[in-house]
C-alpha cells in the first residue's frame, strides 16, 4: 500500500495538471453539446457545470445560466429548466405548476425528437472534438504511413524466452507458410497468431535458403502501448524486419486530413466496440479497463512527450467518452435515448418508477464499473 501512494505522489506533479487538462476540455465539448442544441431548440438552461460537487468558480450570464468549475473534475452536467436534477430527470410538479409561456422553455415540455437531438449532440461534440484534433495533427505534423504490404514475412528480432525463440525461431527467417497456408507478409502472419487460440502452429520457414518446419505455440503475452499502457493479446514475440523506406510521414491537405480523422475516429470506435463485445462474449478479460487513476497516469506520460501527444491522447479519450456515453444505460446519455425510443413506441413517456427503476440500475453498473477500472489501475503493475 505504502509502494502505491509513493508512486500516485510521484506522478502528481506533471499528472495531475495533465489529467486535468485533458479531462476539463473533453468533458466541456461533450456539455457544450448538450448546451448548444438545447438553446438551438429554446429550452432555457439553468447549469452549465464542469466537475461536481461544490463550485470553485461560478458566474452567471445574461440569459440567467450559473456556469461553475465544481471541485470533483471526473465529468460535467447541464441542467435544463424543468429537469429535477443533473441527470434530466423531470421535475412533473414543477413543471405542472408553470405558467404556458415558462412551459415553452422547459426542458420536458419540448418534442421528443428536439429532446433525442440535445441528448444526442454531447456524444456527436465529443467525435467532432476528436476529428478537429486528429485534423489539426494530420495537417500540420502529417500522418505517419506503414505500408503493410512493404513488410514481408521476415523475422526481425525475436524476444528472449519467448515462444518463438523456445521453439528455435531466429532473426532472418523468412515466414513461408504456417500449416498449409502461403503467407508472405508480416500483416498475414500476425493475424494467424492473434487468431489461433494458442493452439500449436507449424511456420514452414526459410532460413540461409535451407527449408525448415518449427512447431510454435502461441501465448498470452503483455503489449505496452506508448503511455505505458498494456493488453494481452495472442502472440509468440517476433517483430518484423522494417524497411525504412516502407514508413512515410506526409502531411495532408484539408479534405484528406478530415477523411484520415474520420477513419482514425472510427478506427478507435470499431476497436473498443471489438473489445467490449469480447468482454460480454467471454472471450477477453477486463484487466484492460481503465479508471481516472490510469487516465492520470497515461496523461502524465503523454505530457512528458510534448503537447501534441497530450492532445492526442485527449483526442483518445474524446472518442471513448463519446462511445460509451452511447450506450443503453440509464444515467447516460444513451440510456436517456433508450426512454426516448420507449416513448415514440408507447406514445406517452415511461412511468416515474419505471425510470427511477433504470437509474438506479444503471448507477449501480457505471458505480461497478468505475470500481473495477479503479482496481485496475491500482493492482496493474505499468502503473507507477
Amino acid at each position: 500500500m505504502l509502494g502505491i501512494l509513493h508512486g500516485i505522489l510521484g506522478w502528481v506533479p506533471l499528472g495531475l495538471p495533465a489529467f486535468l487538462f485533458v479531462i476539463t476540455v473533453v468533458v466541456f465539448f461533450h456539455e457544450l453539446g448538450h448546451f448548444l442544441v438545447g438553446r438551438w431548440c429554446g429550452v432555457k438552461v439553468d447549469t452549465f457545470s464542469i466537475g461536481f460537487g461544490p463550485a470553485i468558480l461560478k458566474w452567471r450570464d445574461r440569459k440567467d445560466t450559473v456556469w461553475k468549475v465544481s471541485c470533483i473534475p471526473l465529468g460535467g452536467y447541464v441542467k435544463f429548466f424543468g429537469d429535477a436534477d443533473a441527470t434530466s430527470t423531470p421535475d412533473r410538479a414543477r413543471v405542472d405548476a408553470m405558467a404556458p409561456a415558462e412551459q415553452q422553455h422547459a426542458f420536458p415540455c419540448k418534442p421528443l425528437y428536439q429532446r433525442a437531438l440535445v441528448v444526442l449532440a454531447g456524444p456527436v461534440a465529443n467525435f467532432i472534438l476528436a476529428i478537429a484534433i486528429f485534423t489539426g495533427i494530420f495537417a500540420v505534423v502529417g500522418k505517419a504511413e506503414v505500408s503493410t504490404h512493404a513488410i514481408p514475412a521476415r523475422i526481425g528480432t525475436v524476444t528472449p524466452h519467448s515462444p518463438a525463440a523456445q521453439a528455435g525461431l531466429r532473426p532472418g527467417d523468412f515466414v513461408r507458410a504456417i500449416g498449409n497456408v502461403p503467407v508472405s507478409r508480416f500483416e498475414q502472419l500476425q493475424k494467424a497468431i492473434r487468431g489461433s487460440g494458442g493452439k500449436p502452429l507449424k511456420f514452414r520457414v526459410t532460413r540461409n535458403r535451407e527449408p525448415l518446419t518449427i512447431q510454435v505455440t502461441p501465448q498470452w503475452i503483455v503489449i505496452t502501448d506508448m503511455y505505458g499502457s498494456k493488453g494481452k493479446l495472442f502472440g509468440i514475440g517476433v517483430s518484423p524486419l522494417i524497411d525504412p523506406s516502407a514508413v512515410k510521414t506526409e502531411r495532408l491537405g484539408p479534405v484528406q486530413a478530415v477523411g484520415a480523422a474520420a477513419e482514425q475516429t472510427w478506427f478507435i470506435v470499431d476497436t473498443t466496440l471489438t473489445y467490449m463485445w469480447r468482454i460480454v462474449s467471454g472471450r477477453s478479460d477486463t484487466n484492460q479497463l481503465s479508471g481516472p487513476v490510469g487516465i492520470a497516469r497515461i496523461s502524465q506520460k503523454a505530457a512528458s512527450q510534448g503537447f501534441l501527444n497530450l492532445i492526442g491522447l485527449a483526442a483518445l479519450i474524446s472518442v471513448s467518452i463519446g462511445l460509451i456515453n452511447l450506450f443503453p444505460i440509464p444515467v447516460l446519455d444513451g440510456g436517456h435515448l433508450l426512454y426516448y425510443g420507449c416513448e415514440a413506441i408507447l406514445g406517452r413517456p415511461l412511468g416515474a418508477q419505471a425510470q427511477e427503476l433504470g437509474f438506479r440500475l444503471g448507477l449501480a453498473v457505471v458505480l461497478g464499473i468505475f470500481v473495477l477500472a479503479t482496481w485496475n489501475d491500482l493492482v496493474r503493475p505499468s502503473l507507477f
